[in-house]
């Protein structure tokens, strides 16, 4: 199975460490693998916005020797679906500081994901910035600006990637897209499920050419 993850050196408990505590109560790994598919379904189906779809279908990959095997399933159910399912699930995030995050209508994921870098406590100036963003990569490319914003430091950063992902051809960027939200899924997933210990060698196998389209 390909390997999908980008930062090829995080642990789960380091990318759980990552984030802003969320409000679920890791899962032990052995309750993990007492759950029927409707539990696993329930559990698993927030790590990834709006598409329990992506936990339905890792499950027919069980058993998961291990947390990354857990990741890997996920990261190719998304990365294995066809355009339509994709181009859906990336039309189902929020912008950066958009419509939702002004209306108090994200998942609680996202909201503590966006308040990390205080994106939903910014000044005029900065608004307009990421407005800017989100609008030319919408136009652009059909779905928001999808960034997992626990890879970034600052907002410089995450700007920076919004204009550089803007030159990429669409075939390249839905291909990055959804391994962004591959990564938002890690966060979250280390969040819900305590780790079992993996291997401690992670490489990134994966090249533009090998992911699944």
């Amino acid at each position: 199975m390909p390997n999908y993850a980008m930062d090829s050196n995080a642990t789960a408990a380091q990318t759980a460490a990552s984030m802003n505590a969320l409000s679920v109560t890791p899962l032990p790994w052995n309750a993990l693998k007492e759950l029927d598919e409707a539990g696993f379904v329930a559990r698993l189906g927030t790590v990834v916005e709006y598409a329990p779809w992506v936990a339905a279908t890792a499950w027919s990959a069980r058993p998961f020797a291990h947390w990354d095997a857990l990741y890997q399933a996920l990261a190719l159910a998304i990365h294995g679906a066809d355009t339509p399912r994709q181009l859906a699930l990336l039309r189902g995030h929020p912008e950066l500081a958009g419509q939702e995050a002004r209306a108090g209508s994200m998942t609680t994921d996202s909201q503590g994901e966006q308040g990390r870098l205080g994106l939903l406590a910014l000044d005029a100036l900065t608004v307009a910035r990421i407005e800017t963003i989100n609008r030319r990569y919408r136009e652009r490319f059909g779905y928001p600006f999808v960034v997992a914003l626990r890879l970034h430091t600052s907002l410089a950063s995450v700007f920076l990637d919004g204009e550089q992902r803007m030159a990429h051809d669409e075939t390249t960027e839905l291909r990055t897209a959804l391994q962004q939200v591959c990564e938002v899924m890690r966060g979250r997933l280390a969040n819900a499920v305590t780790p079992f210990p993996s291997p401690a060698v992670h490489t990134l196998t994966s090249t533009p050419s090998e992911s699944p389209s």
